[in-house]
């Protein structure tokens, strides 16, 4: 995900921002100490930490090979086609591996059959030479996650991926390396080869060719507006070197190729070549946006390859701070039913990637600095704290069906059915083999919100028939003709197919329709059929082979039928709402939970299954007893031969109120008399930057290796007494602010600025970024004294590599001019301490409270001072703890939410020590989600807030929220 073009543009001067981070102390000191220690023994460079790690580290696993291949059709499994239907999810925006799995079964529940997933640099490489595949940062163990649930992998390795993130997942120590990134410049090729050296060997481990789950290997990302054919053929041949067997993809952006029109052929070429597509654009205030950026159909780009949605938007950047509500709403339901069936009919894709499914949280210092705020819930259908929304509903339904229609893997264009009215438009495809037809039935005007009728002509494989429909406003259906429906034959339907499955020698299938709608289903039997209503009302008749049953979508019809020389069939008969309550696991369809992960077993069905509420639980299969997470629950037979059975919905839970909290000093750095003997002496007069300073010497954080959150400056320098202002200038990013003191004396902020005009864009150079002019109080000088001016500069993260030139990856943080009138200053810079080795290089930056593990919860505060609402300009700390009891067998996530407060100010939210976010005063993110596994749900949590205020301000009480409460729960 990055900036993109507007569809039919060329070159990159129409590129568009896309829119689219005491006793006590000692204790302290000892336990970073000892983590520092364990860190070496994963960090020694050269090495590639991690990637050995694990049971199945340096040997192939003992299973069956299939080989991974493809035709212009689909990809293939041991010459099996599979239609590829994945979700993007970013692992490193959720630092907890339980709610991995928890988020991958919800991602599988939906329908999905893959996921697509970004491996980040700049995570995993605190500095050159240097990896971790640890913790939270264990690929391997994520791999292993996505092969027990039966899930396809496209990896993602980069080495560049954007995904809106600090660098686009370059590390930020690059930014010292010589040479243009994304090229072939050789202190570049170095570095990604070093990378890419440490992460191929674990995705070739977890290959589907070698049982595991990786389907594709995707080779850089979004690079057809660059120009270094070396460089892509290179990374293709590295992997091929390191093992990668399965199928090398790439996604292309935006039709901006400056170099190549096919991917296909010649140096750098991949073996399948995708898309990517964001038709709705990024205006979320206007959730009524239709199409902004084109008609959103995938474009072939091989004639040996399968059509490949790399990128399908299924979220947006929220760039005007409109809230991710709006977000979804603009890729809400209505765009999904359109957009994704049209793109299915008219491209005839059969891979592909949704752009996300689960978004997350870019806590510590992941984001960019130009697109996003801390939450990255992406509008997702899936939302920041994992729960499930409308548009998550319409994936099971498309994913559901996409993943059961087999003859959907294979198609060419086909002659549609003839439509009455030229407001319904109607377009067919069928596969070759079985003449199985998909219809696409939608309106001529995609904009239209009216209503419109038709009568389809309809020549399917099994006859010609004529059957009305109804589309209503923002809407279009999938349906199907000439298709073996397990052991039945569905000759034609006007409602669409959920999903089919053969259970106790009988069929059960669910066909949907929006409420209010008519619904026509023919089926093909040799003789009559006996049929019986056990709900609902539906209409039958039978002739000429032909069992047709007429009806309108109304809650949920049943109808059993049997003989006709075929087996039974459970025929479920629903509107868009009840087709969303099922659920399918393997063979067997629920519905009445909230969600279900798995159902296992034979004559007991064993349900991993999450409710919101006390209710029916009804299971389609042919077992006679029923468990649901582990404990028997009573469970009788229905009419349909379902079980159903009441379960218990979760108790009650109570939080705790975040009261007794401490307070500390957070600036003592800007005292004249603040020992800095052991900070980094800043006396460079050159950089590698492409950005030259306005003074000398440099002062640019990355070039003495502070890379993420705040650094502080102290100056030196012998006052002549004529001095009237301190001229400072420092770049942030987007957002970021910077504070200055001088002989101690707080002068005031100023924003900080970005060294490009145009959305941060490599020209025209800003001559004059983030200026700031601070007036000198008179007599705070005096000739022939020493004075000291100190300043804290925040770090909103790193550039982007977009367009992949030097002026804009390399763009510098930190100050980039500083005089006070013409005195010579020496200066002296002090970051991170070190890189958490829990929590990694993102997690902390120069902050006192960060320095000294005041984030900790080992630190003792006991010498604090009782917090104040109200707080002065500067820096300050703030600490207190809460104790939480939540049940075991409930999911309860939880957000720390900061109430409205008064004054321009900035907090810094640690939980455990674990840096979940940037809460702005005048932001629009007020809610924090404090994950599981971060957050103790049984026991003793710290809380920690660093609060950077630029005026006098007061701070509302932060409150601690339930966003859900379910019985159940991953593992």
């Amino acid at each position: 995900m990055r900036p993109t073009l507007r569809r039919g543009s060329t070159g990159k001067d129409s590129i568009r921002r896309r829119g689219p981070q005491g006793r006590g102390f000692r204790r302290t000191l000892a336990f970073l100490f000892a983590t520092l220690m364990v860190a070496a023994t994963f960090w020694a460079p050269g090495s590639p930490a991690g990637a050995e790690a694990g049971p199945e580290a340096g040997a192939d696993r003992a299973v069956a090979a299939p080989k991974i291949t493809y035709d212009k059709y689909s990809l293939m499994v041991d010459g099996k086609r599979v239609l590829l239907w994945s979700g993007e999810f970013h692992y490193f925006r959720l630092p907890s591996q339980a709610l991995w799995r928890d988020t991958l079964e919800r991602i599988k529940a939906a329908g999905f059959n893959g996921v697509s997933l970004y491996f980040h640099w700049g995570y995993h490489s605190p500095k050159q030479g240097v990896y971790d595949f640890t913790g939270v940062r264990d690929v391997d163990r994520l791999l292993r996650m996505t092969e027990e649930l039966g899930l396809y992998v496209v990896a993602r390795p980069g080495p560049y991926i954007n995904a809106e993130t600090t660098g686009g997942g370059l590390p930020a120590w690059l930014k010292n390396v010589p040479g243009r990134a994304r090229s072939s410049d050789p202190g570049y090729t170095a570095a990604y080869r070093e990378w890419l050296d440490r992460i191929n060997p674990i995705i070739v481990r977890h290959q589907a060719t070698r049982g595991g789950s990786v389907i594709a290997y995707n080779a850089e990302n979004e690079y057809a507006v660059n120009t270094d054919r070396a460089y892509m053929a290179d990374i293709s041949a590295r992997a091929r070197a390191a093992g990668i067997d399965v199928p090398i993809t790439h996604n292309q952006c935006c039709d901006a190729a400056d170099w190549t029109t096919d991917w296909s052929t010649g140096q750098g070429a991949v073996d399948i070549l995708g898309v990517d597509d964001y038709p709705q654009a990024f205006n979320c205030p206007d959730p009524r946006t239709w199409g902004t950026w084109g008609t959103g159909v995938t474009e072939r780009r091989s004639r040996e390859a399968p059509v490949y949605a790399a990128e399908y938007q299924a979220g947006a950047i929220d760039l005007n701070d409109a809230g991710y509500e709006k977000c979804r709403e603009l890729t809400g339901p209505d765009y999904m039913k359109v957009y994704y069936k049209s793109n299915l009919v008219t491209s005839g894709a059969t891979m592909f990637g949704y752009y996300m499914a689960y978004g997350g949280t870019s806590w510590g210092w992941l984001p960019q600095p130009n697109d996003v705020y801390t939450s990255y819930d992406y509008g997702a259908a899936i939302t920041e704290n994992r729960q499930l929304t409308t548009k998550y509903d319409e994936f099971k339904r498309q994913g559901l069906f996409l993943t059961t229609a087999a003859p959907l893997t294979k198609t060419d264009p086909a002659s549609a059915p003839a439509s009455s009215n030229a407001a319904v438009h109607t377009e067919a495809r069928a596969n070759p083999d079985t003449g199985t037809q998909v219809v696409l039935v939608r309106h001529a005007d995609r904009t239209t919100d009216a209503d419109e009728s038709a009568t389809l002509t309809w020549t399917a494989p099994d006859g010609s028939y004529t059957v009305p429909v109804r589309v209503k406003g923002r809407d279009a259906k999938l349906l199907l003709a000439g298709y073996d429906m397990g052991g039945q034959r569905l000759a034609v339907s006007t409602s669409e197919l959920l999903t089919h499955t053969e259970s106790g020698g009988r069929d059960v299938a669910v066909l949907y329709g929006k409420e209010g709608t008519q619904g026509t289903t023919v089926l093909r039997y040799a003789t009559r059929p006996t049929v019986k209503v056990l709900s609902g009302s539906v209409q039958t008749s039978y002739a000429n082979g032909n069992l047709t049953l007429g009806y309108d979508h109304q809650g949920l019809a049943r109808v059993l039928i049997s003989d006709g020389g075929r087996r039974p069939l459970l025929l479920l008969l629903g509107t868009d709402a009840e087709a969303a309550k099922f659920w399918r696991a393997d063979d067997v369809l629920v519905r009445g939970t909230s969600l279900v992960r798995s159902a296992k077993g034979q004559s007991t069905i064993h349900l991993r299954a999450d409710l919101a509420k006390a209710g029916d639980v009804e299971v389609f299969a042919p077992a006679r007893g029923l468990t649901l997470n582990g404990k028997r629950i009573t469970a009788r037979r229905t009419p349909s031969g379902s079980l159903l059975a009441h379960a218990a919905g979760p108790k009650a839970v109570r939080l705790p109120e975040l009261t007794r909290w401490r307070s500390a000093e957070g600036a003592p750095e800007a005292k004249p008399g603040f020992d800095d003997s052991r900070w980094t002496v800043a006396d460079k007069t050159t950089t590698v930057s492409p950005i030259k300073p306005k003074t000398l010497p440099v002062l640019y954080a990355d070039d003495y290796g502070y890379h993420h959150g705040h650094v502080w400056y102290r100056g030196r320098f012998t006052s002549d007494g004529q001095e009237k202002t301190v001229d400072l200038n420092a770049i942030t990013g987007r957002k970021g602010i910077y504070q200055v003191w001088l002989n101690g004396r707080y002068l005031g902020s100023a924003a900080g600025g970005v060294q490009a005009d145009a959305g941060d864009a490599s020209t025209p150079p800003n001559p004059d970024p983030g200026p700031g002019h601070f007036t000198i109080p008179s007599g705070l000088l005096k000739a022939g004294q020493p004075a000291t001016l100190a300043v804290l500069v925040g770090n909103m993260g790193h550039n982007d590599d977009w367009t992949a030139e030097d002026v804009r990856q390399k763009q510098p943080r930190g100050l980039v001019g500083a005089s006070v009138g013409d005195a010579a200053i020496t200066w002296k810079i002090q970051g991170a301490r070190a890189t958490d080795p829990v929590r990694g290089p993102l997690n902390n930056g120069g902050l006192i409270g960060e320095r000294l593990g005041w984030t900790l919860p080992g630190y003792s505060d006991r010498t604090w001072r009782p917090a104040q609402s109200t707080i002065t300009p500067g820096s300050s700390w703030l600490r207190t703890t809460f104790n939480l009891d939540l049940p075991k067998d409930q999911d309860v996530p939880l957000t720390l939410r900061f109430p409205q407060g008064s004054g321009k100010y900035r907090v810094i939210l640690f939980l455990n020590g674990w840096n979940m976010g940037q809460y702005l005063s005048t932001g629009p993110q007020r809610d924090f989600a404090l994950p599981a596994g971060i957050l103790r749900e049984r026991g003793r949590n710290t809380l920690a807030l660093a609060v950077i205020a630029e005026e006098n301000a007061t701070i509302g009480k932060p409150t601690l929220v339930p966003v859900a409460n379910h019985r159940g729960g991953a593992r």
